[in-house]
């Protein structure tokens, strides 16, 4: 095994429950580093919601993992994580978290579980690439040459390389004959070069609002920063944004348009329209603010004002730089591994979660298919042992 996120450490689980003799490698000097970064915020494990609905989160991947995450979905990684002591509970979006809401209580005892099951955890083990049927490792110790009868890579994307994620691996894939689709930025900040009249507003979220990029649809809150705009509801378009779509925000989602150029078209006295906008919509300061950003100067026209405040065109310079992403779309194509997620070109050797070519939102999309990838990545390794 050879990287120590969730999909790794479910692959060496499955493995180590078959009976095979594991030992789980990871560049760093611990494990599960992106894992705990993304509990700093409140660790969102899935989505209690129909599969259908869930598996329409991974677009053109979707029919691919379908039987991965109709194996393990929702419901599994919610029982998974409670047979690791963790309670769970649903939020009023559907999301779902354990009780705590920390990463590190989970992983911790997910490491308690793999050491009882006699997987050994090697870190500072930086894979360099195959020397023929072995693995050569670059360790504290020097140069470090492996022979494995069989291999599950869960070697992530590239995105925060500081945790380990760095894509350095889809070089030496692409030279063993690997198909390797080029990365891209995922659930990524969108970068805008604002005015100085915005500064004021920089770390104000905005709520309350809705983000619509393509076919994409968005109901969620965003954070004017010093480099953009960033947030869970801008991260779920940015896969339309990255794409060539044109981004736009309703400021008031459930008014109608004709609703909003009805309160507009009152009469306002000598009223400016900054206060009328407050006093009639209830707009928030950040609102008009951005207003003013990317359409002034604004139109007098209730019906055409109420036109831009129910879609609001974002002017930015493209999505963040990769690394800053949380996570990247891109990977070992779909056609280079079986169904069973073994390498076409290397028999025996399997790959699972980011590294692999799907792409999804945030939301619990990424853990559970990261986790389901694993779990069929390492059944598959332990079936090609004669294990199961």
């Amino acid at each position: 095994m050879i990287g120590g996120g969730p999909a790794g450490l479910m692959a060496a689980e499955v493995l180590a429950r078959a009976g095979a003799k594991v030992t789980l490698a990871d560049a760093k000097p611990s494990m599960g580093r992106k894992f705990l970064m993304a509990g700093k915020s409140g660790l969102n494990l899935t989505r209690d919601e129909p599969l259908e609905g869930f598996l329409a989160n991974y677009h053109d991947a979707a029919d691919w993992l379908r039987p991965m995450v109709a194996e393990f979905g929702p419901a599994e990684v919610q029982a998974f994580a409670q047979g690791l002591g963790q309670e769970v509970f649903t939020g009023s979006s559907g999301r779902v978290f354990p009780s705590v809401m920390k990463a590190s209580p989970m992983l911790r005892a997910w490491f308690a579980r793999l050491d009882g099951l006699g997987v050994i955890r090697r870190t500072r083990m930086q894979w360099r690439g195959w020397d023929g049927d072995d693995l050569l490792f670059d360790t504290v110790n020097g140069d470090e040459r492996v022979t494995a009868d069989a291999i599950v890579f869960a070697l992530g994307g590239a995105s925060w390389a500081r945790l380990g994620s760095d894509g350095a691996w889809a070089k030496l894939f692409a030279q063993a004959g690997v198909s390797v689709t080029p990365f891209a930025p995922s659930n990524v900040a969108l970068d805008v070069a604002w005015s100085d009249h915005m500064r004021p507003h920089f770390g104000t979220p905005l709520k309350a609002v809705a983000f619509t990029a393509g076919d994409l649809h968005s109901r969620g809150e965003a954070i004017v920063s010093a480099r953009g705009l960033e947030g869970g509801g801008v991260y779920s378009v940015s896969r339309a944004v990255r794409e060539g779509e044109a981004l736009s925000i309703d400021l008031l989602p459930d008014w109608t348009e004709s609703k909003v150029a009805d309160a507009l078209g009152k009469p306002r006295g000598k009223t400016s329209l900054a206060n009328h906008l407050r006093k009639s919509l209830k707009l928030s300061k950040l609102a008009a603010a951005l207003l003013n950003e990317w359409t002034r100067p604004l139109p007098q026209s209730p019906d055409a004002l109420a036109q831009i405040i129910k879609a609001l065109p974002v002017r930015h310079a493209g999505l963040r730089p990769m690394d800053e992403a949380i996570s990247t779309a891109g990977g070992v194509a779909r056609d280079a591994v079986t169904p069973e997620l073994m390498l076409h070109a290397k028999p025996g050797q399997f790959c699972a979660g980011e590294m692999l070519d799907w792409d999804a939102p945030t939301g619990g999309y990424l853990l559970t298919a990261c986790m389901a990838t694993g779990r069929r990545a390492g059944r598959s390794a332990a079936r090609y042992l004669g294990l199961g």
